[in-house]
């Protein structure tokens, strides 16, 4: 598939994402619309993490314009800033359907946003790196999965 039908794909995935996050929103409490925006970027970030990681695991063929555009995509999310979808009481012990762990509101703020300025450096690290080639690619992915776990770790339930 070439580019731009991957660009054409995935951007009309994000429009999909997004109207159905908007959709579901019209009715929800701001505690559910919250939680839905965030898993959806959470989404987007895992479809784009999946290009990538198959193609440096050699699981898909290395594609260098489809690894430069899942590794700008990525960095782009990791700079979208929604504080608002981090509402209190948008926990686990508070509402259904997250896996957000109360700590995160218990932490410093410094410490969390720690967390999320590594997931951004690292991102902005794969995506200057992974249309290069595969080597790069495989170079620069290990560190977003770190920066990753760094936060899910600390602050997301495991699944049951």
């Amino acid at each position: 598939m070439s580019v731009l039908k991957k660009t054409l794909v995935l951007s009309t995935a994000m429009g999909v994402v997004a109207t159905l996050a908007l959709a579901g929103g019209h009715s929800a409490s701001p505690q559910d619309r919250a939680v839905k925006a965030r898993q959806s970027k959470m989404t987007l970030y895992a479809y784009n993490l999946g290009i990538l990681g198959a193609m440096a695991k050699g699981d898909a063929e290395y594609n260098s314009g489809a690894a430069g555009l899942a590794a700008a995509n990525l960095a782009a999310l990791t700079s979208v800033y929604m504080p608002g979808t981090w509402l209190p009481g948008t926990d686990n012990e508070s509402i259904k359907n997250t896996a957000a762990l109360p700590k995160l509101w218990q932490d410093k703020p410094e410490e969390v946003g720690a967390k999320a300025q590594a997931l951004s450096d690292a991102a902005q690290s794969l995506a200057k790196a992974a249309g290069t080639d595969l080597a790069s690619l495989q170079g620069a992915i290990g560190p977003v999965g770190k920066a990753c776990g760094g936060c899910h770790k600390a602050y997301r339930a495991e699944d049951d």
